[in-house]
């Protein structure tokens, strides 16, 4: 239990640092988008490898499939939502958004690989994910005319807290959630992943950096790759 607890903490203090730098410093366009391109190269990585890999081998293509369209289709929805309510501010939310919908499923699955004496290269590939996520998001948040900084914060370190309780969980339920379950859960993840990206992340990143952010971004991936 206190391995869990341990690991969880390790995804969730990334979180609650990054916020506070990203809404304490005016940190210059091409070190926030340098940030985002690295984090969507280690989660494009874990996605594949950590999250939907196992899921598709152990519970099918199907399965595996439905769950990574749903996990997909949850973020695009929700996502969507947010932007007719709050238009161009949309986006930092849009990243915090995105980082329960992947790192709910995510630390969960964490949690439980604990008991097979895995969850080593998933805790780093989580960890390494969340701080471009953390500093983009609640730097966007305070860019945002008239948000509140306090509120930001704590929304972010409430997002932390609820993660190390999550992998916690995972843990200790380990032995009642089926094998497939959990894969169901991973694919989930790697699908709310997947449009993290696609909608959020790698846009922002290049339009905040430019050309050169593909250099970034296949850091990222080459450090999350080796690592797994």
């Amino acid at each position: 239990m206190l391995t869990a607890f341990l690991y969880g903490i390790a995804t969730a203090l990334p979180l609650a640092v990054g916020a506070a730098i990203g809404l304490r410093w005016h940190l210059p366009k091409a070190v926030l988008a340098a940030l985002m391109a690295f984090g969507a190269g280690t989660m494009i990585a874990a996605a594949s490898s950590e999250l939907f890999e196992p899921a598709f081998q152990q519970a099918g293509a199907v399965i595996a499939g439905i769950a990574l369209f749903a996990g997909a289709g949850v973020y695009v929805v929700a996502n969507h939502l947010i932007e007719n309510r709050l238009g161009p501010a949309a986006i930092g939310w849009a990243l915090m958004l995105g980082t329960v919908l992947d790192g709910i499923p995510e630390n969960t699955a964490l949690g439980v690989s604990l008991t097979t004496g895995g969850g080593l290269v998933l805790v780093v590939a989580i960890a390494v994910g969340n701080v471009p996520e953390a500093v983009s998001g609640a730097a966007l948040m305070r860019q945002s005319h008239g948000f509140n900084q306090i509120r930001a914060l704590t929304l972010w370190v409430t997002t932390a807290v609820i993660l190390v309780a999550v992998t916690v969980a995972g843990y200790a339920l380990s032995d009642a959630i089926p094998q497939t379950g959990i894969s169901t859960v991973q694919a989930f993840a790697g699908g709310a992943t997947i449009a993290v990206l696609a909608d959020s992340l790698m846009p922002e990143a290049y339009r905040e950096g430019g050309w050169w952010v593909g250099l970034s971004t296949a850091a990222g991936f080459m450090l999350a790759f080796v690592l797994g």
